[in-house]
């Protein structure tokens, strides 16, 4: 059972950003931390070595297995972090887009920031989420 987890849009802040300002969910509530989602394949390699935007197709596939494995789905999600290793704005939209991709309409609150290195050998993408569900007695 996924909770609601409702998305502001505050009409005194800029209308032309791909995110909600904010997420409101009503407690009782269980939350789910997700560790940094990886670019990694089932034997731990990373794959898509020097491409944004296969990174982060793993790491989306990646980061939805995680979330069901703890009982929740993207929709759950209240707010995420995007983490690419570049200083270049074009690769941070690049992850974004393929990121976008996957939360469709659910555009939650998130941070998207280039870093100078990930903890991975070859690693250029990393997203971790906060997800809400129903608290453990409903």
């Amino acid at each position: 059972m996924t909770c609601k987890v409702r998305l502001v849009r505050s009409p005194e802040l800029a209308q032309t950003v791909e995110y909600a300002y904010a997420a409101v969910a009503d407690v009782p509530m269980r939350a789910v931390w997700v560790a940094g989602a990886c670019p990694l394949d089932g034997d731990g390699a990373t794959v898509a070595v020097g491409d944004v935007a296969g990174q982060t197709h793993q790491v989306m596939r990646n980061l939805v297995t995680a979330l069901r494995s703890a009982g929740a789905e993207l929709t759950d999600v209240a707010k995420t972090t995007v983490y690419v290793a570049s200083s270049r704005q074009k690769d941070l939209g690049e992850a974004w887009r393929v990121y976008r991709e996957y939360m469709g309409d659910h555009d939650v609150p998130s941070t998207l920031l280039g870093v100078a290195v990930l903890g991975y050998d070859d690693q250029l993408v990393e997203v971790e989420a906060v997800a809400l569900l129903p608290g453990q007695g409903d």
